[in-house]
Order: C-alpha cells, then sequence, then structure tokens
C-alpha cells in the first residue's frame, strides 16, 4: 500500500479536490466581476476563462498531492519555500496558457507580445498559485490537527472500554463464587430440589449479564427486572426471612443506567445483611428524579452490634466496584456513598446525570 492508499491520506486527497474545485470556482467569479467593469464580456470570456482555471486546478491539484507525500518530512518554513517554487515553477504556464487565450479572444486580429502584460500575468499567476499553496498547508495542518484529535478520541474510547469491560469481569466471577457457595450450602442441607433451580436460575441469569455490553446503557426498568431475576436465586435460601421492596414512579423507570450497575449493591444487602442477620431482614429498592439527576437508593436491615460491618472485604470489592464504575464513566458528575444510616440499617445511593431512553 502507497502513501496516497491509506485511509487518511485518501481523506485528505479528497479534501484537497473539494478545496481545489472551490478556491478555482472563486476565482473564475472574481476574474469575471472584475473583468465586467473593465468591458470583458463574462460570458464571451467564460469558455477559455474555464480552460485556464480548469488548467490551473490540474496543477494545483498536482501541487496538492506533492505536499501531501512531503507533509511529515519538511517543517513549516520548507513547506512555505516549496509551496513559492512550485507557484514559480507553473506560473509560466499559467501565462502561457493565458497568452494563447488572449490570442484567441482577439482573432483574426494579430496579437503581439507585449512583456509588461506578460509580467503582470505571470505575478499574477504566482500570486493565485502561491496562495493557493499556503491555503492549502494551512487546511493540511488543521486536518492533521483535527486527525490527531480523533485518533486520540478513539484511543480514550477504547481504553474505557477495555477498563469498564474489565470492571464488568470482575463483577461476574465475585457474583458466581458466591452463588456457588450457596447451592453448596443447599447440598449440604439435603435440599437438592432447592439447589437445582437455583442452577438453572443461575445459568439464564449468567446467560443474560454475559451478552450485555458495559458501554451499552440500559433502562432503569430492564435493570430491576435483571436484579429481580437474581433475587430468583437468592430466594431459594432465604425465602424464609428475605422481603424485597421495590419504590420506583413510572416516570423514572425509562432513565438510563450502566448495565448491571444495581447488582453489587443488590448483592452486598443480601450478603451482609440477609446473610448476617438471623431475624427476618428487609431490602428496598427506590429510585427518583431530582432536577436533571436520578438517584437510586439500596437499604438493607443489618445486625445492630456488627460494629466492624462497614470494613469488611465483601462489602468493599463490590462497593468500590460500582464506585470505580461511575468514575470511569461520568468522572465527577455522578455520586456514590454508601454506609450506616442507623445502627441497623445500611444504605447505599446512587447519583446520576438524568438520562431516559
Amino acid at each position: 500500500m502507497t502513501t496516497d492508499d491509506t485511509p487518511e491520506s485518501c481523506g485528505v486527497l479528497q479534501a484537497a479536490l473539494r478545496l481545489n474545485i472551490l478556491y478555482w470556482l472563486c476565482m473564475f467569479v472574481a476574474d469575471s466581476i472584475l473583468g465586467y467593469f473593465i468591458n470583458i464580456d463574462p460570458i464571451e470570456s467564460a469558455p477559455l476563462k474555464v480552460v485556464l482555471f480548469g488548467i490551473s486546478a490540474v496543477m494545483t491539484y498536482l501541487m496538492a498531492r506533492l505536499l501531501i507525500r512531503l507533509r511529515h518530512r519538511l517543517n513549516f518554513l520548507q513547506k512555505a519555500l516549496l509551496c513559492f517554487l512550485m507557484a514559480a515553477v507553473t506560473a509560466p504556464i499559467y501565462t502561457a496558457i493565458d497568452f494563447i487565450n488572449y490570442t484567441i479572444c482577439q482573432y483574426p486580429k494579430p496579437v503581439n507580445f507585449d512583456p509588461l502584460y506578460s509580467g503582470y500575468t505571470l505575478i499574477e499567476g504566482v500570486s493565485m498559485l502561491f496562495g493557493w499553496s499556503c491555503l492549502f498547508v494551512a487546511a493540511l495542518d488543521n486536518f492533521e490537527v483535527l486527525e490527531r484529535e480523533r485518533l486520540l478520541e478513539i484511543a480514550r474510547k477504547e481504553a474505557l472500554a477495555a477498563q469498564m469491560q474489565a470492571l464488568r469481569y470482575q463483577i461476574n466471577p465475585h457474583f458466581l463464587f458466591n452463588t456457588l457457595n450457596s447451592i453448596a450450602g443447599l447440598i449440604e442441607e439435603g435440599a437438592a430440589t432447592r439447589a437445582e433451580r437455583m442452577v438453572l436460575s443461575l445459568s439464564t441469569f449468567m446467560r443474560t449479564t454475559l451478552a450485555l455490553d458495559p458501554m451499552h446503557d440500559v433502562s432503569l426498568a430492564d435493570e430491576i427486572a435483571l436484579q429481580e431475576e437474581y433475587l430468583e436465586i437468592e430466594r431459594e435460601r432465604f425465602a424464609d426471612r428475605m422481603t424485597f421492596k421495590i419504590s420506583v414512579p413510572d416516570g423514572v423507570k425509562s432513565a438510563l443506567v450502566p448495565s448491571l450497575i444495581l447488582q453489587p449493591l443488590i448483592e452486598n444487602s443480601i450478603k451482609h445483611g440477609v446473610g448476617a442477620t438471623v431475624g427476618p431482614v428487609e431490602v428496598t429498592l427506590s429510585a427518583y428524579r431530582e432536577d436533571n439527576r436520578l438517584h437510586v437508593i439500596v437499604e438493607n436491615d443489618m445486625p445492630r452490634d456488627d460494629a466492624s460491618a462497614d470494613s469488611r472485604p465483601g462489602i468493599g470489592v463490590g462497593l468500590r466496584n460500582v464506585e470505580e464504575r461511575l468514575r470511569v464513566r461520568f468522572q465527577d458528575a455522578a455520586g456514590f456513598l454508601a454506609g450506616r444510616i442507623s445502627p441497623s440499617r445500611y444504605r447505599a445511593a446512587i447519583s446520576l446525570p438524568w438520562r431516559s431512553a
């Protein structure tokens, strides 16, 4: 693949062609208007001007290809010098074509060579060709700046996607280990039927979560529905002690949230709330909109005398994962708080910019 065959160079060549056509079209219009004021009929002179500016456009396009090939080898001053040299070399061709056109216009009158007029035309040609070259170099530099910014943005998005994917991969193993421990516990208790249902529910849940794109947002309604599938798994263990309540207005369910963002919160509330408490435990999920922000809250009962609950490693992994995902995705626009709100009540709260499906 040659230098001109790369996608970047092809894009530059297309831009050069468009700029070339626009530049000489403007020159054609400007020359026709000026000619009108010195009694040159713009309509009669149009065909010859088309020939003159058409050939000039071909020359400047060839100049553009040369500049594109050398753009990474020359500094700005070298490019400017090259532009002047190319203009000086091609200007005599422009002058010769202009003289031929003038001779045709004057036919059958004889035309004598006028050095002064030809010198003026030569200077005009150098000016227009050098002006076009400088304009193209400026456009080329601007194109390269935009291209670098585009590539940096692509690299940033790829890095973000990789980081989000890595964080997502932390969720499924963490959840899987906890669930397998639960299944092992049911088997030890001799509850084979419940363990079988749990395995089937786990299979369905894992199939769904693994198909999700970590960079693709889902509606809050879909996220809640997914967590309800997860709760079906946990109900096999704690059906007699766990109650789960959802309080989400219909107008809030269309809000967009990162996929599986609630998973660690629900899992944390069950493992360290229901799993650590002897009596009944209530887990609540609520959400509301305030101005242009979405607030999602998960609360659960906790043992009153468990003063070390906030520092357990199991809690830290899941909640730190949520906090990191929010930071990577929204930077400072998202908020996350987790901790006790009373001696026997724990809350994890997410705050996001409001976005609806």
